[in-house]
């Protein structure tokens, strides 16, 4: 059984048959091949039934309808003139031009064997000749005439450019950097890491569709960023003469520091945004991106590598050279002839925010954006490897409710070392592997299932285990390609990318917009028929659209019960928040929370450890939703949010097709709108939904940033203890900042209210103008 079928199950509200067709292992291929005797032997209810058949009925013609679509683009406008599909024009608009033009300016875009019938045409191809055929439309439409502009607006939004983020977590020494470059096929793109290095800045990995060379686009945070930074560092530094080198924030301000300026920071702070520190970069004082292009990926890693990697050597070895990563926002490298990314964007992040802003920004940004969210560590103890797991805690909210992630792919990489394996034979070796992946597996998934923060926003069924040897998948010497699990992720990836085929968005709109003008021809015999249509059109609407209203207010409802019962629990959170505090016995526990305060409430110690003091306070808020908001806002686009409601909304345009035959090719142009504008209005809620849920916690941030400001004003005797009573203190006498953030939670839903009337105003415009045709 595969989503779609789970999917449409869902959709047509026949949830509870979901198991018996996945025992069946009925998938999207056999269940349109169903007959009537499997469906009864499947559904044993006559009412659930009666409804399966209809909705399969249904799912039959679109089929067909899409499938005449692409067929009708691949090979009717390879082998007809582009002239006979617009020779409508003159009817739609005053373009004024004899069909004898129109055939001369549609003869340049034909192609040569136009005439022999072949369904091999590429993809690229069938899209290049469908958007020239659309071009020659567009420029013939009437620039002054209401309609056509109508159509030209529409011609224009057919181009999309929608990329999947697949976000790669995973610490130093994991092996993240050979895991992308095994997966993509460039062995030296990324360098791999050792002990001394890792990668400091987010890196984006995708496709050059432009050019057959190797790009590294770099952004550099502001000027004023760094002039910031730099007088931190100052501040810190002169406070602190006595710090332990080994001091998280110590280390932090060296290595950056030591990075830019190798020792000449120690000698003065002066001077150093100085124009001769940035020779090399003359990008990031002019607020520009700076390119680098290479002709291979190895030339291309040797110039990008100071821009984003740290060497914690550095200021031994490596005296007089430049490392420009403290200075970096983000990289974006394109790789030539790799069409596995073409919507696909690889990135490997580092294991938490910044305390540059802009960086923690866009840090925050690309986490919560992220469809898919790959977890690398190594095999050995993978199941064990705490830093792995608080990784994937630490972001489990922000890439669950607060995010858009539909799947976790926890990757144990070299699986191909084995303990003695001098004194074995290949034979062994392959067994020992074998076996050891299928034990990291059980004890993986185990841990999963142990971890309830992460269980909250994720499933099972979005949790899957991957044991990898990029190694092993390069040289082959005792594991088969497959067994190394390479080709499985990468399969995984073609199939990101083929949800977003461009081609068969771009045919199935511009099939839309000719059947809209194909059908201007035969307005006049199907006129009385199309105000019929409109009124049946316009009742199902209200009834459609009634029925996302109540979904939209009863899922507000719903929420403002949850947080209420959340307030009423905000001692919980206290109680989290003292449980923090009660470490001021350890030795180390005053440099935690200077750190703490100094970052308003958020910090990352050495050993590995996330402290967000605003998510343990908010966390009474966000867990009395959390169940409730994954159910109506969920991740997978084709659940659909609000228990579906949206997804089933539907005009019937299937069965008006079948009754009103004078004015079908309108109808299937209002279908494909329709289809358009469900797609819109998801991808609107998916983004908004991100921006309700995370409202809690930044509620609850922005009242505690007056507390940590006052905290950081402490110094001399006692210092942690005060520190400790001023939190304590503004905690006890602000706990309205729970009903607060309450209240700006159900105003967003409240606001999400009017993204709903999208679906309406759309559907509106889109049947005022077809009335109009």
């Amino acid at each position: 059984m595969d989503d779609f079928v789970r999917n449409k199950l869902v959709e047509w509200g026949l949830s509870e048959w979901v198991e018996k067709f996945k025992d069946e292992q009925i998938d999207s291929e056999s269940l349109c091949e169903l007959d009537d005797q499997e469906i009864n032997n499947l559904i044993t209810k006559a009412g659930p039934r009666v409804k399966f058949k209809k909705n399969l009925k249904l799912l039959k013609e679109e089929k067909n309808t899409n499938q005449e679509t692409v067929i009708s683009f691949q090979c009717q406008q390879q082998h007809e003139d582009v002239a006979d599909v617009v020779q409508v024009f003159p009817a739609t608009s005053d373009i004024g031009k004899r069909k004898s033009d129109l055939e001369s300016d549609a003869s340049r875009l034909q192609s040569p064997a136009k005439r022999h019938l072949t369904f091999l045409f590429t993809e690229p191809t069938i899209l290049s000749n469908v958007k020239k055929i659309m071009a020659f439309v567009h420029s013939r439409l009437n620039e002054q005439d209401k309609l056509s502009a109508f159509l030209k607006k529409k011609i224009s939004d057919l181009e999309t450019n929608k990329r999947e983020l697949v976000g790669v977590f995973g610490k130093t020494g994991a092996g993240k950097s050979s895991l992308i470059n095994a997966v993509i096929k460039e062995k030296n793109l990324l360098p791999s890491g050792s002990v001394n290095a890792c990668t400091s800045v987010m890196i984006k990995v995708e496709a050059n569709t432009y050019s057959s060379n190797y790009e590294a686009e770099i952004e550099f945070i502001t000027k004023e960023e760094w002039n910031e930074e730099l007088w931190s560092f100052r501040q810190f530094l002169d406070n602190n003469k006595n710090q332990k080198k080994e001091d998280d924030d110590y280390h932090d301000a060296v290595e950056k520091l030591s990075a830019l300026y190798g020792n000449d920071w120690r000698k003065s702070f002066e001077n150093l945004m100085d124009r001769k520190y940035f020779k090399e970069i003359p990008e990031f004082l002019q607020s520009r991106q700076k390119m680098l292009t290479c002709e291979s990926a190895n030339e291309l890693s040797a110039k990008f590598v100071k821009y984003t990697r740290s060497d914690s050597k550095q200021e031994e070895s490596d005296e007089g050279k430049k490392w420009f990563w403290p200075l970096v926002k983000c990289v974006t490298v394109r790789v030539p002839n790799k069409p596995l990314l073409q919507h696909v964007t690889l990135v490997d992040l580092p294991g938490n925010g910044d305390c540059n802003k802009s960086r923690d920004q866009m840090w925050k940004g690309i986490v919560g954006d992220c469809s898919t969210v790959w977890i690398v560590t190594e095999i050995n103890r993978a199941a064990s490897d705490k830093e792995a797991w608080e990784i994937l805690e630490s972001v489990s909210s922000l890439i669950g409710n607060g995010g858009e992630c539909q799947q976790i792919h926890f990757i144990c990489t070299k699986s191909d070392l084995v303990d003695d394996s001098d004194d074995l034979s290949s034979a062994d070796i392959h067994d020992r592997i074998v076996k050891r992946n299928i034990q990291a597996k059980d004890g993986v998934r185990k841990e999963f299932n142990k971890r309830s923060k992460i269980n909250t926003h994720f499933t099972d069924d979005s949790f899957e285990v991957f044991t990898v040897s990029s190694k092993e998948f390069l040289k082959g010497k005792h594991l088969s390609p497959e067994e190394t699990e390479i080709p499985k992720l990468k399969g995984f990836l073609q199939d990101l990318n083929d949800c977003h085929s461009e081609t068969v968005n771009y045919v199935n709109g511009a099939y839309g917009i000719l059947s809209l003008i194909e059908g201007a021809r035969c307005r006049k015999e199907g006129a009385g028929k199309a105000d019929d249509v409109c009124k049946v059109l316009e009742k199902n609407m209200t009834e459609q659209f009634d029925q996302v209203k109540k979904a939209v207010e009863k899922a507000i409802k719903d929420f403002e019960q949850c947080l209420t019962e959340g307030v009423k629990n905000s001692k919980t959170s206290e109680e989290k928040l003292k449980s923090f505090l009660d470490r001021d016995k350890q030795p180390s526990f005053f440099k935690t929370l200077e750190a703490v305060v100094r970052k308003d409430g958020i910090h990352k110690t050495k050993k590995g450890e996330h402290i967000n003091l605003n998510t343990v306070l908010a966390s009474c808020l966000t867990d009395s939703i959390d169940e409730k908001f994954r159910k109506t806002f969920p991740n997978d686009v084709k659940g659909g949010s609000f228990n579906g409601v949206i997804s089933r909304f539907s005009l019937d345009t299937n069965s008006l097709i079948q009754k009103y035959q004078d004015v079908k090719l309108q109808l299937i142009f209002l279908q494909t709108e329709e289809d358009k504008i469900k797609a819109k209005l998801n991808k609107i809620i998916l983004k908004e939904k991100k921006i309700i849920y995370n409202s809690l916690t930044e509620a609850i941030e922005k009242n505690m940033k007056k507390c940590y400001e006052d905290a950081r004003k402490i110094s001399g005797n006692d210092a942690l203890k005060k520190m400790r009573k001023t939190i304590e203190t503004h905690v006890s006498l602000n706990r309205n900042m729970y009903e607060d953030a309450k209240k700006i939670m159900l105003e967003k839903m409240d606001e999400l209210m009017m993204f709903q009337s999208i679906l309406k105003l759309s559907s509106n415009i889109t049947m005022k103008k077809e009335g109009e045709i």
